[in-house]
């Protein structure tokens, strides 16, 4: 039983990815279109919080072309702690465990999934990484957008901070 739900559960997964990625392309056809390719995210953090203090992590994305683009907000910063879309590891490279909802979608993402960006220039969001994370020890943490297949954002640095006593 248990391994016909992770075989479901791995199944719904690439059914959400490719459906994602379908809607992108048909949304291009439209005026606003959905390149996030040519969309470069940032994010930042402070380089030190104190242990249980939030970790506010702003996420901007910025549009350099000379047209209004679109990106899918399901999996960002944009939409709160609805899956585990960051990769966060202590310096000895183990994961901080994601305490957060897993939301399932229908997909194609529905209009209002989708945030504009207007051309040259930028939107912003912040998210407090304990709300979806247990970051509980003193240490130094890197922090990876790892969902681009469902947002479609690519062009995402990475970032560190260390929290202390």
């Amino acid at each position: 039983m248990r391994n016909q739900l992770i075989t479901l559960a791995a199944c719904l997964s690439v059914f959400s990815f490719t459906a994602c990625k379908h809607a992108q392309k048909a949304a291009s056809t439209t005026s606003a279109p959905s390149t996030a390719e040519e969309l470069v995210s940032t994010m930042s953090v402070p380089e030190k919080v104190k242990v249980g203090s939030p970790v506010m992590l702003k996420f901007t994305v910025t549009n350099n072309s000379g047209k209004e683009l679109q990106f899918c907000k399901w999996h960002t910063p944009f939409e709160k702690f609805m899956n585990s879309y960051f990769e966060i590891q202590d310096s000895k490279g183990e994961p901080a465990q994601y305490k957060g909802i897993m939301a399932k979608r229908i997909m194609p993402p529905p209009a209002d999934a989708y945030i504009k960006v207007p051309a040259k220039g930028k939107v912003s969001a912040e998210i407090d990484l304990l709300t979806g994370y247990r970051i509980t020890a003193p240490g130094k943490y890197k922090v990876t957008y790892q969902d681009s297949g469902m947002s479609g954002l690519t062009k995402v640095n990475e970032v560190s901070f260390t929290v202390t006593e």
